[in-house]
Formats: structure tokens, sequence, C-alpha cells
């Protein structure tokens, strides 16, 4: 369901672009840090839309992959404890909580 939702944003996103696209045939002169152009507006709204959606993507993506990192450590740890807990201490071995 969810990303039923979100298929139809992003073509309801998409339709809108095409729609504002269609109805701009102005050619303006765009300038960016090296050079400049001139572009049709509806040709400079839909690359700069693509690109905003392609960054936002990678960004997202990587705070997604970051945070599944940090999650399968603290899984492996938690594994690691639990496997200690669950092994007996021998009765020869020093005890490893100190009696102060």
């Amino acid at each position: 369901m969810k990303y039923l939702l979100i298929f139809l944003l992003v073509l309801v996103i998409f339709v809108t672009s095409i729609t504002l696209g269609a109805h701009n045939d102005q050619v303006v002169t765009f300038n960016y840090l090296i050079a400049q152009g001139e572009y049709r507006v509806s040709t400079l709204l839909a690359t700069l839309f693509g690109a905003g959606f392609v960054l936002g993507w990678i960004i997202c993506g990587l705070f997604y992959l970051r945070t599944r990192i940090v999650l399968g450590r603290a899984e492996r740890k938690i594994k690691r404890l639990e496997q200690q807990i669950e092994t007996p201490v021998e009765q020869g071995s020093p005890s490893l909580v100190s009696k102060d």
C-alpha cells in the first residue's frame, strides 16, 4: 500500500511537470557556474526537476544505508552478548564481576 501511494505521488508530480512544460515554450538564458545557455523553459524545468529528484534519492539512500549499517552492527553486538549470557561460567574460571 505504501509503495502504491509513493508511485501515485511520483506520477502526479510527473504529470504536473509535463503539463507545465507543455505550456511553457519560451526560450530563456540560464546562467550556471561554468557557462550559460539558452533553453526552453519546459526543458529546463524537466531537467532541474529530474536532477533534484535523483539527488534527493541519493541523499535519502545514503542515510538509509548508514542506518542499516548501524543496525546491523547493533544486532551483531546483541547476538554476541546473548551468546555470552547463555554460555555457563565454568567453576574454575575467575568471575567477571568484581566483589568490591
